[in-house]
């Protein structure tokens, strides 16, 4: 199998899930997947405020 031609999120379903079941983690209770961890910056500009980016994990356990 090619990994250059699967995506992200096939590589985390068929490579990186498995090895962390394999290393005593539940996947129902102690995994979450594609989590926002923060809602992004606030940037300030006089009266007129934006929100940054915000930060995503592929995996939080």
């Amino acid at each position: 199998m090619n990994k250059k031609t699967l995506s992200e999120r096939d590589i985390c379903t068929k490579f990186i899930t498995p090895a962390l079941v394999k290393a005593g983690w539940d996947v129902q209770t102690q995994i979450r997947e594609e989590v926002n961890l923060t809602k992004g910056r606030v940037i300030v500009s006089g009266r007129v405020y934006r929100r940054g980016e915000a930060k995503r994990a592929d995996y939080l356990l």
